[in-house]
């Protein structure tokens, strides 16, 4: 009788390890089931809802700092359009970013950094992208400088003090003059740091006239995640533009981007 025990415990042992193997079987399972549907909303959410991006220049100084994480909303203005006053993210429009190079990275870094970028946790295209403000929305005639140096949009003059940068002593909105009628499906957009941002001012002689094709809009920023010391949503500045009329949209154009204000 002493040796029944030890006869019952190896079958006991035989019928409870197939039980334990499907158990952590359908336990893996579960986890690439969860994980792989986690990247996919992310996948979607990158693509379509929300991207993060980091500022690589000082152009938009004070709003935003070197270095600064931000979050871009891709869908809203999908919608709604964009205002005057928002602070937008696009893609080099042609010529306007010097050619660079970057050193190569093992595959394994340049394969980690992809899927991160999949997902949206990084975001290695930065530079490839511009962020500036639109003070010019399709149908907008846009000029520097009135006599007290300031900007005019559709001949009213704005007062930009709430959010533009300017040398010490200097009192004019821009260090270029010009008057430009921005056509339709374009924005004239200018960065904060108005003296130290090469933006639609300094593009005019390319193809595109310094004009961003709405097509290149990336989407709105709205929020620094990044430090947390100035973590918060990145103002528009709306009052800056309220009052401004109407541009002069051309015949047949197709629906502008949305004005400031109530639509007539």
């Amino acid at each position: 009788m002493s040796t029944q025990p030890d006869m019952a415990s190896p079958a006991a042992d035989s019928t409870s390890r197939p039980t334990r193997s499907r158990g952590w079987g359908a336990f893996l399972r579960d986890v690439l089931v969860i994980v792989l549907i986690a990247l996919l909303v992310s996948f979607l959410v990158k693509t379509f809802v929300v991207r993060s991006f980091y500022i690589p220049s000082g152009s938009m100084k004070n709003t935003l700092q070197i270095d600064d994480r931000i979050l871009v909303d891709e869908l809203t203005p999908r919608f709604t359009g964009y205002d005057r006053g928002d602070v937008i993210v696009f893609r080099d429009p042609g010529g306007w970013l010097p050619v660079s190079y970057r050193e190569p990275r093992p595959p394994f870094l340049e394969g980690v950094d992809w899927l991160l970028s999949m997902v949206g946790l990084t975001a290695p295209d930065s530079n490839d992208h511009l962020i500036k403000r639109v003070v010019g929305l399709p149908g907008d005639r846009v000029a520097c400088c009135d006599s007290l140096g300031r900007i005019t949009v559709n001949g009213v003059p704005i007062d930009e003090g709430e959010y533009l940068l300017l040398p010490d002593g200097v009192t004019k909105a821009s260090d270029l003059d010009f008057d430009v009628q921005v056509p339709e499906g374009k924005l004239w957009v200018l960065g904060d740091n108005r003296y130290q941002s090469k933006d639609s001012r300094y593009n005019q002689d390319l193809p595109g006239k310094g004009f961003v094709p709405l097509d290149n809009v990336v989407g709105r920023a709205f929020l620094i995640t990044w430090p947390l010391n100035r973590f918060g949503l990145i103002e528009t500045h709306d009052d800056v533009f309220m009052g401004i009329p109407e541009g002069e949209p051309a015949v047949g154009a197709l629906p502008r981007a949305r004005q400031n204000g109530p639509l007539p």
